[in-house]
């Protein structure tokens, strides 16, 4: 057993106020995600947290890659028979969250999953290498395997059977575009007064911005 209850840190890095915020949250993300970039000291800025309703009734979370952020929201891709594919078939509602610890923030995102164009999805597969391209198709994502070895015997057919050959992106693979209704941003302050602005989406297609407490 070890108790974590002395572990302290003061945030005292960076603000976050309503005087110098956009109207929109699409906005202030890519600013803050340019900084943190800028910054350094994170291996994979894009890398966040996806949070599904599974079939059990349970929410479970996974570390993803974000590959694209538009007006629209933000893409991923993955398995569309994997365990999070099939929760967001039943329940498309889902949670994206952002920790960048070098800049002491989080976002933390609200919205609906919906799978992408089928010419999206091929344009991001056509730009894998072509051992992930492989990977997408030997693997059925979430269900049980007998061993390692099973896996890397399947592939070895896969890059016999496909070389030379341009490797098809398989159905069941592609692009989720999670549109948000909520954003929020937490910056991290001195004694615990952290900064939370929360951006909710309106009727009208505008943004509700709103202070938070810590």
């Amino acid at each position: 057993m070890q108790d974590l209850s002395n572990y302290r840190k003061s945030y005292e890095k960076s603000e976050l106020l309503e005087t110098n915020i956009p109207e929109d949250p699409i906005n202030l993300f890519n600013r803050w995600f340019h900084e943190v970039e800028d910054f350094g000291g994170n291996e994979e800025v894009n890398a966040m947290t996806v949070a599904t309703i599974g079939l059990d009734g349970f929410p479970k979370s996974r570390v993803v890659l974000l590959k694209k952020f538009t007006e629209e929201g933000f893409i991923f891709y993955t398995n569309y028979n994997s365990e999070k594919g099939k929760a967001i078939a039943n329940n498309p509602n889902v949670c994206l969250s952002f920790f960048w610890h070098n800049m002491e923030r989080q976002v933390i995102i609200k919205g609906i999953a919906q799978k992408t164009t089928e010419i999206i999805s091929d344009n991001y597969f056509d730009s894998r290498p072509e051992g992930s391209k492989l990977g997408a198709i030997v693997s059925n994502q979430s269900e049980v395997v007998p061993s390692r070895s099973f896996l890397e015997e399947n592939l070895k057919k896969l890059e016999n059977e496909f070389e030379s050959m341009v490797i098809p992106r398989p159905e069941h693979w592609g692009g989720y575009l999670v549109v948000p209704f909520e954003v929020e941003f937490w910056q991290g302050r001195a004694n615990r007064l952290h900064d939370r602005i929360r951006y909710t989406s309106q009727e009208n297609y505008a943004w509700k911005i709103e202070r938070l407490s810590p």
